[in-house]
């Protein structure tokens, strides 16, 4: 086994945006981080594959510039009363992750999901007349 740490990574996906976030195994100590929104100028790109996967990258490196050689990674989406089903960008993070030499722990969903429900916003729904 090699000289180094584990970390979390928490990747939020979402259809707008996808954020990668790698922090220390106590998820008290960010190690790096950066989101799809960093790395496109458009905003229709955000959530897409592509600068889901150059953010994945980008944090990689960061992360195993500092010691981190494996993860365990959370992938969560917007939960709630929005969609339990991560964006498109999630998918191609982890084999960014994968193909940038990281070693992959557990994978576990961390998506919020209500017991009861919770209410949607924009107030009560139908046409007033």
């Amino acid at each position: 086994m090699r000289d180094g740490k584990w970390g979390i990574a928490h990747v939020y996906s979402s259809t707008n945006n996808t954020i990668i976030h790698i922090t220390d195994v106590t998820g008290s100590e960010t190690i790096a981080r950066c989101s799809g929104g960093m790395i496109t100028n458009r905003d229709k790109d955000k959530g897409s594959p592509f600068p889901a996967m150059k953010a994945a990258r980008k944090v990689a490196e960061e992360a195993m510039s500092k010691g981190v050689f494996g993860v365990h990674l959370k992938i969560r989406a917007q939960g709630g009363h929005k969609k339990k089903i991560p964006g498109a960008g999630a998918q191609p993070t982890i084999r960014a992750l994968v193909r940038a030499g990281l070693k992959i722990g557990r994978i576990e969903d961390a998506t919020p999901i209500p017991h009861d429900t919770t209410r949607k916003a924009g107030g009560r729904g139908g046409r007033r007349v």
